[in-house]
């Protein structure tokens, strides 16, 4: 389908970064770009919060559009895109949950539906601790993220994450101790 010549000029507009052409091409195509997304998207993610992602993107990136004329397809790409993304990001959230869980209460082959419920336990325990220990422990635990990575994302020395970590690690099984539910292998 043609674009139209009054859209050709919104679009140059935006890409000019001018505000009200932007927003006047959102209002035009949130709609099709919210069918895109609900054709891909994940089960459990809410399609307002793809959109505003989608809408961030472009917001961001407008201006780097080349041919004014190529807009659509742009915008089709985006959604795409955030879908996909957002569905291994998900898929890789369940898998890393599920291997800090496996890493905490014991051996991939013989994970009960006990040992399950004793990570469920320790995750939870874990997320009560202080921000300052939460984060990176459970950075480096759940998202198998490095000492440096945990680092350049809190903006810390990798001395202090490597710190915070061990003073975590300790505090927990401090937790562990006190409620009684002293899980084997948990360090």
């Amino acid at each position: 389908m043609p674009i139209e010549p009054g859209e050709l000029m919104t679009a140059r507009a935006a890409i000019r970064r001018d505000p009200e052409a932007i927003r006047a091409i959102w209002r035009e195509h949130r709609q099709w770009i919210a069918a895109i997304l609900l054709a891909h998207k994940p089960r459990g993610v809410d399609l307002e919060d793809l959109l505003q992602d989608v809408a961030l993107t472009m917001v961001r990136k407008i201006d780097e559009i080349r041919d004014p004329a190529a807009l659509r397809g742009w915008l089709r790409m985006i959604a795409l895109n955030t879908a996909l993304a957002t569905g291994r990001e998900k898929t890789r959230r369940t898998r890393l949950d599920r291997e800090f869980r496996l890493r905490l209460t014991s051996e991939p082959e013989d994970v009960s539906a006990d040992a399950t419920e004793q990570a469920e336990r320790l995750l939870d325990l874990a997320r009560e601790l202080p921000d300052g220990y939460r984060e990176p422990l459970i950075l480096r635990c759940v998202r198998g993220m490095s000492y440096r990575q945990i680092a350049q994302a809190m903006d810390l020395p990798e001395t202090t994450v490597e710190t915070r970590i061990s003073r975590g690690r300790r505090m927990l099984r401090e937790k562990l101790a006190r409620s009684g539910r002293i899980l084997e292998g948990a360090s």
